[in-house]
């Protein structure tokens, strides 16, 4: 292996070396050839009206010019750089060295003369052009034919590429895509709707016209993909340009937000594909995030589920407030160290435990609430898929109902002084298991908060894109995998909301809380999930029903058309933050309640799978699909 190392290292030296040698060659060449075409050119390639005088001397000093220069543009680094990646700092170093090597040379020039008349000025300008030149020549060569030979190869695999918005951020992209040596995209065509601009260039490429041209355009110049480089247009614009879009089947991507532009981080490996997101045509919900650090920092704050992807989200951003610090449990060990681990980088300075336990667990859990003291507990450890917890009824009981009894219990008497439990607007009227055991946990917590000196709040919000057991992964692993892409049924709505949306209102909601509330997350529109599916197959870059087909599977068992986020009964509260709302608690007998929770608890103790008389028993408003 050592010898096979040895005389790669002989080879790559022997390269080095021969690359050198040429390059001196050449500039020996260059130093001679400057030397006579600047007389030249000063008699205007009259060789015979020449001056003796003047000739004799160049011609004498030659050998030193040559090795003067030499030794100049090795103290430059002309011989060592690396000519491939040329960029302005070697252009200055020719420059130089090239003024230097001329300079010494007018010197030697004045040791060497013959007579009273010394070399004409205009001959030492001549010589320092051509002696740039023909250096630069050499160097810079090299540069272009080997990006003339990677755009060769990347040609067979270009893309072609259309930018959407003719400002500072499309410059800055166009440049570095036009500049590239690498890059297999080519820039067909830019759009934008400022008048002004169309017929105009940047960077050699065309302004064509407006949003009105995107599809006309996407087709002449045979577009694969579309970016869109508008950082500092609101959500809503960013809509209406993308539902455009979507017609073309070109692969669409983005710059994140206007910071990167302000920071100067706008560049290739900035671009992202657009997602579902980005065509909601909403700006992202604002929170006083005063309220929330005032609430957070230097608080021991507990997460329960904290690795799953609400769990998760509420350790990032409630990191990002300066806890004391920040108690992670989960019974999934995989996720649960993925935040770990991301938090380790992103927050150095954190606080952090990070413990196995189920909440299902009394002991355990009264064993991390009485040693870590948490202030705060935000409950978001349960089982959540409908169909799933359909066949296994009693399992969403223990875990859901029954988990959140023992944690909640185990903060109250250790003391926390607020407890958050994430819930669900499936618990609005529920049609389903999951739906029925989240009701019960908002009655427990209000409940709770009557008996104990603790603060016990729920929070209910729909469905959160791209959460684990969400639409949106199903929807693109069907669609890489070719299709067809599965949708229960054409007319199915869902609520929707980012998943950082919904953790930082969650954390707001938090903030505001006195105890005994049900917070109610404004969803905006809902959202037809057929659409859903349609954008993210376009948005993919394919023909819905052409490439990839849907189908209709029907309705799980225990799912809803519609998703409800306020029982009728409840009303409504504003608060503060017009994203948030509070439900008037409903009135329940609380002796009866508990008693119904025993008995539901015996009844999943000995596995009894027609628990759901009894829920509805708890739950007057669940109605099972049975029915």
């Amino acid at each position: 292996m050592s010898k096979e190392k040895d005389k790669n290292k002989k080879t790559f030296n022997v390269k080095i070396l021969y690359r050198r040698a040429c390059l001196i060659v050449y500039d020996v060449i260059s130093v001679v050839l400057a030397s006579y075409m600047a007389i030249l050119m000063r008699y205007e390639f009259a060789i015979d009206a020449i001056p003796s005088h003047f000739m004799t001397p160049i011609e004498r000093i030659m050998p030193f010019n040559i090795l003067i220069t030499l030794v100049v543009f090795y103290f430059f680094h002309l011989y060592s750089s690396l000519w491939a990646y040329a960029g302005e700092t070697e252009l200055q170093n020719i420059v130089v060295s090239c003024s230097i090597s001329t300079v010494l040379h007018g010197i030697g020039l004045q040791f060497f003369k013959i007579s009273s008349q010394p070399v004409p000025k205009s001959y030492y300008f001549m010589y320092l052009f051509l002696l740039v030149t023909c250096i630069f020549a050499s160097r810079f060569s090299y540069r272009f034919f080997r990006s003339l030979k990677h755009r060769q190869q990347n040609k067979k695999n270009r893309t072609s590429v259309m930018v959407i918005g003719a400002g500072e951020a499309a410059n800055v992209i166009i440049k570095e895509i036009v500049n590239s040596n690498f890059s297999t995209m080519v820039i067909k065509c830019i759009i934008d709707d400022d008048k002004g601009k169309w017929g105009k260039y940047i960077q050699g490429i065309k302004v064509v016209g407006g949003r009105d041209r995107i599809v006309e355009c996407a087709d002449v110049y045979d577009v694969d993909e579309i970016i869109v480089a508008m950082p500092s247009a609101n959500r809503a614009e960013i809509k209406n340009i993308l539902e455009i879009c979507k017609d073309t089947n070109c692969r669409l991507r983005s710059l994140p937000g206007m910071y990167q532009l302000v920071n100067g981080e706008v560049n290739v490996s900035k671009l992202r594909d657009v997602e579902v997101e980005d065509l909601l045509g909403r700006d992202p919900v604002s929170v006083d995030m005063d309220s929330i650090l005032g609430y957070v920092q230097n608080k021991v704050v507990l997460v329960t589920g904290g690795g799953g992807s609400i769990g998760s989200e509420l350790c990032r951003q409630i990191a990002s407030h300066r806890p004391k610090q920040l108690v992670i449990v989960d019974i999934y060990e995989n996720s649960v160290y993925d935040i770990q681990q991301e938090l380790k980088v992103t927050h150095p300075e954190l606080d952090m435990v990070v413990l196995i336990a189920s909440v299902r667990n009394t002991n355990r859990m009264n064993y991390i609430c009485s040693k870590y003291k948490p202030d705060i507990v935000y409950h978001a450890a349960a089982h959540k898929h409908v169909p799933l917890m359909e066949d296994s009824p009693t399992e969403a009981i223990k875990n859901n109902v029954f988990g959140t009894f023992k944690t909640a219990q185990a903060a109250a008497m250790s003391g926390v002084q607020r407890f958050v439990m994430i819930s669900t607007d499936k618990a609005v009227n529920p049609t389903n298991i999951m739906g029925a055991s989240k009701r019960i946990c908002e009655m427990i917590i209000q409940t709770f908060d009557k008996h104990y000196d603790t603060e016990f709040v729920a929070v209910r919000f729909g469905n959160v894109l791209g959460s684990n057991g969400s639409v949106i992964p199903l929807f693109r692993k069907q669609i890489e995998a070719g299709g067809p892409v599965t949708v229960t049924h054409p007319d199915i709505i869902r609520y929707f909301m980012t998943i950082p949306e919904a953790v930082s209102l969650v954390l707001q909601a938090g903030a505001y809380a006195k105890g005994g509330e049900i917070f109610v997350l404004d969803m905006g529109e809902p959202v037809r999930i057929l659409d859903l599916a349609e954008n993210l197959i376009k948005l993919s870059g394919y023909r819905v029903g052409e490439d990839i087909k849907i189908e209709f599977t029907g309705l799980r068992p225990g799912e809803k058309l519609y998703e409800e986020l306020l029982m009728d009964e409840e009303g409504l509260q504003d608060t503060a933050n017009s994203m948030i709302h509070i439900g008037r608690p409903i009135e329940l007998d609380e002796q009866e309640f508990f008693a119904q929770l025993k008995e539901l608890k015996d009844e999943c103790q000995i596995e009894n799978s027609d628990i759901r008389p009894l829920i509805k028993k708890i739950v007057k408003t669940y109605h099972s699909e049975e029915e």
